[in-house]
């Protein structure tokens, strides 16, 4: 089945010229766009799209509070959220995060790569390139590192999956985490998901705001 793609952002070339690139590959349906934020939650309840390919800054209400609203709980259709960004403002990255946002792509980045983040988001993954992981990092390493209450949710990891998780928090691929635990990918992968699921966590982009605001990978490491 094809993967149904909303667009999002509020000029009109770029929505022109994502979808001419789009429309022409194999697997994609692009099923509509939208102008602005606000016009972006009612298409998505109107034509259930799998993924919201959306600018973060647009009038009306902007991709951070776009996305918040279209992965709220409770929604009949949560689409997955893919934001385009300039990364020039990192404070709209987190916030993004924090709303829901599955993936981030760079505006200058070349169309395969497009194709790649809607194919990794559809499928259920998280797509944060190292360039963004190290960017999300850093923001974090500028804020307290004290946390007054950490989750109890802590409790329920063995120390090796705390472990996987302040890798993740670092940004590692499963590969490289694999490499530095000295075990396979594959027992890499299956700690990955015992922590998504006893963290409740829906992927690792979540994991690395919660590793973070848990003081679990100290600002600065």
């Amino acid at each position: 089945m094809s993967i149904r793609v909303l667009l999002a952002d509020d000029q009109e070339l770029i929505r022109t010229g994502l979808r001419l690139f789009l429309d022409t590959q194999e697997g994609i349906d692009v099923v509509g766009e939208a102008q602005d934020g606000e016009d972006a939650v009612v298409r998505a309840a109107e034509l259930r799209p799998d993924v919201v390919v959306m600018d973060i800054r647009m009038p009306i209400l902007d991709g951070v509070a776009a996305a918040a609203r279209l992965t709220a709980p409770g929604r009949d259709h949560t689409p997955r959220i893919l934001i385009l960004t300039t990364f020039d403002l990192d404070e709209y990255v987190y916030g993004a995060l924090r709303a829901g946002a599955a993936g981030f792509l760079l505006k200058d980045a070349p169309r395969h790569r497009l194709l790649e983040a809607i194919q990794v988001v559809a499928a259920g993954d998280a797509l944060l390139s190292p360039t963004v992981t190290r960017r999300l990092i850093q923001e974090f390493a500028a804020r307290p590192s004290v946390v007054a209450r950490p989750s109890p949710l802590l409790d329920s990891l063995t120390p090796r999956e705390r472990e996987v998780l302040v890798l993740v928090a670092r940004g590692l691929t499963n590969g490289e985490i694999a490499e530095e635990l000295m075990v396979t990918e594959a027992t890499a992968k299956s700690h990955l998901g015992r922590v998504l699921t006893k963290l409740g966590a829906r992927d690792r982009v979540q994991l690395v705001i919660f590793a973070y605001a848990n003081g679990v990978a100290p600002a600065g490491q």
